[in-house]
């Protein structure tokens, strides 16, 4: 299926973007054409688009780096439910049994790993946005205010995911 190794690209490139916000911009700008065959037409250099697309391309990446570090941790923690459960397991989706509780928390864990690799897949294909309308010819602008949008709603998951019980 051609379609589930353009999603896995596309996702890794989502996590690639975080050590390539530092590089250099004609790295930034090869990156896309190499992995996903994107081709992106460089802009006259200038420091303030190329500052900008690091900031915004590097938190936007950590929020890739973020959610596929939860999603991993959902699938171990579902796999091994049984190492991590409470002993009551009455008020435990699945409960009141532990094999209930392990095979729904392990349904879930692993069932929902292609949605999260959808959702890289789509952060990557929005850093493709993000590189060709700061550092591209011909990209649209609205790119940047969305990275910053998903930066912002990124460290407010990360600090809920922080305070939680």
């Amino acid at each position: 299926m051609p379609w589930i190794r353009v999603l896995l690209r596309y996702a890794a490139y989502a996590l690639w973007v975080l050590p390539l916000s530092i590089r250099r911009i004609a790295t930034r700008l090869r990156v896309p054409r190499r992995m996903l065959g994107e081709t992106v037409l460089p802009h006259r250099f200038s420091v303030a688009r190329s500052l900008s697309h690091s900031v915004l391309s590097g938190a936007v990446g950590l929020l890739a780096w973020f959610l596929a570090f939860l999603a991993v941790v959902a699938a171990l923690r579902g796999i091994g439910y049984p190492l991590v459960a409470d002993e009551n397991l009455e008020g435990s989706w699945g409960g009141p049994t532990l094999a209930g509780a392990w095979a729904v928390h392990a349904g879930l864990g692993v069932g929902l790993l292609p949605v999260w690799l959808l959702i890289l897949a789509g952060i990557g294909t929005f850093q493709v946005r993000l590189v060709r309308g700061l550092l591209g010819r011909n990209g649209p602008r609205w790119p940047a205010l969305v990275a910053l949008v998903l930066a912002t709603g990124g460290m407010l998951l990360f600090l809920a995911w922080l305070r939680q019980a």
